[in-house]
């Protein structure tokens, strides 16, 4: 039996429950006119697996933007909401560590002007380069230990009331017609009002969606216990190469990394662990015990006792970048309901995560409140049959 919805409050399902997803689903339900539901396979509690990206992310704010005018707004509204969070007393202080970011380059990039927003931004001296660096930046940011705020997304988005629902969704369908209710066992529900994708890789396949521009993006990292380490660094090298040190709160330090297009692989493979450490050794010499430099070089051997564990990801790449936009399905004995789209964050999900979740609620907001469009050929029909079930 269907409930008849508060004419203030409207049902809003969020499909997917890693960084983009919480960060969507809670900046939704801050409104205050919103009951929201996260439905999704994979929460940030459960045991770490390449199924579920986030937990494997480094995750410092370091925007890649360059030209990109709607990406630089995205990166800059998150580092904006990010270092808020992470201020002294702030609400989730406790999740990042700010820090002065150094970026070498070794590549064509002559410029950096999509960073000079960030605190004490300035560009190198020649003498501060290192290895096949050209030119290079510094600037004040914050890094993620990205467990532990995935959990404050999650606890914060549950103690504001907030469902969630472990379901291995096939189609969207499924939720459009009785919303949980067929998860949940429940004989009453109410009206889906709109429905938010935010399902990263899965998008691929997700019936409803399958979009087949997404792809996966494989990135590899080794995680080392090193509490001295209190600043971060990256290498861009000129064949793409790409090196990284990023220092967490806890005193951990995550290392890497690879980007593969394409390739599938669920675990770390050795080769790729040990080619990741003898290069952030390189980059960060400081990274080996402090013992064990006190007079001769740190080798590779100096980090296999600071090693906590290799990880590899798939990130969601997506042909075209982020999908941001409305897509209205008809429900049977229902109408038009509108689906927004928030996924394709290839390896930024952190990075333009309260961005992406501001323009997913203003999207869904301007559905909410000018209804279906006339023009069918942006609405999607629904698949024959008893739905839900």
């Amino acid at each position: 039996m269907a409930l008849s919805n508060d004419n203030q409050i409207k049902e809003i399902i969020v499909i997917g429950a890693g960084v983009v997803g919480l960060t969507t689903a809670l900046k939704i339900q801050e409104q205050g006119t919103y009951r929201v539901t996260i439905v999704a396979e994979t929460f940030p509690t459960d045991p770490r697996s390449s199924r579920y990206t986030s937990h494997w992310a480094g995750a410092h704010h370091v925007s890649h933007a360059c030209d990109d005018q709607r990406q630089r707004k995205l990166d800059q509204d998150t580092f904006h909401a990010l270092w808020k969070l992470s201020e002294p007393g702030g609400a989730a202080e406790g999740c990042f560590l700010r820090h002065t970011q150094t970026e070498y380059r070794g590549d064509d990039l002559t410029d950096a002007e999509w960073l000079h927003y960030m605190p004490d931004f300035k560009y190198l001296d020649p003498n501060e380069l290192r290895g096949p660096a050209k030119m290079g930046f510094s600037f004040s940011t914050v890094t993620m230990n990205t467990p532990a705020y995935l959990n404050w997304l999650l606890s914060s988005f549950l103690a504001k009331n907030g469902t969630i629902v472990r379901v291995s969704l096939q189609h969207i369908s499924q939720l459009l017609e009785r919303g949980i209710s067929p998860y949940t066992g429940a004989h009453s529900y109410r009206d889906v009002d709109a429905i938010v994708v935010c399902a990263g890789i899965g998008a691929r396949s997700l019936g409803g969606v399958e979009d087949k521009d997404v792809y996966p993006i494989r990135g590899q990292t080794v995680l080392l216990r090193a509490p001295w380490i209190k600043f971060g660094r990256t290498m861009t090298e000129a064949d793409g190469t790409y090196t990284y040190t990023m220092p967490r709160s806890n005193g951990d330090v995550l290392c890497g990394g690879t980007r593969v297009p394409n390739d599938w692989y669920p675990v770390p493979r050795p080769e790729v662990t040990e080619d990741i450490l003898t290069r952030a050794l390189q980059l960060t010499p400081e990274l080996a015990p402090p013992q064990t430099r006190v007079d001769r070089d740190p080798t590779v051997e100096d980090l296999r006792s600071i090693i906590i564990e290799p990880g590899c990801g798939l990130r969601p790449g997506r042909k075209g970048g982020i999908r941001l936009e409305v897509e209205w399905f008809d429900v049977p004995a229902r109408g038009k309901v509108p689906v927004v789209y928030n996924y394709g964050h290839s390896g930024y999900g952190f990075l333009s995560s309260w961005g992406s979740a501001n323009m997913a609620l203003d999207l869904l907001e301007g559905a909410l409140t000018s209804g279906a469009p006339t023009n069918a050929d942006i609405c999607a029909g629904l698949p024959s049959g008893n739905l839900g079930n």
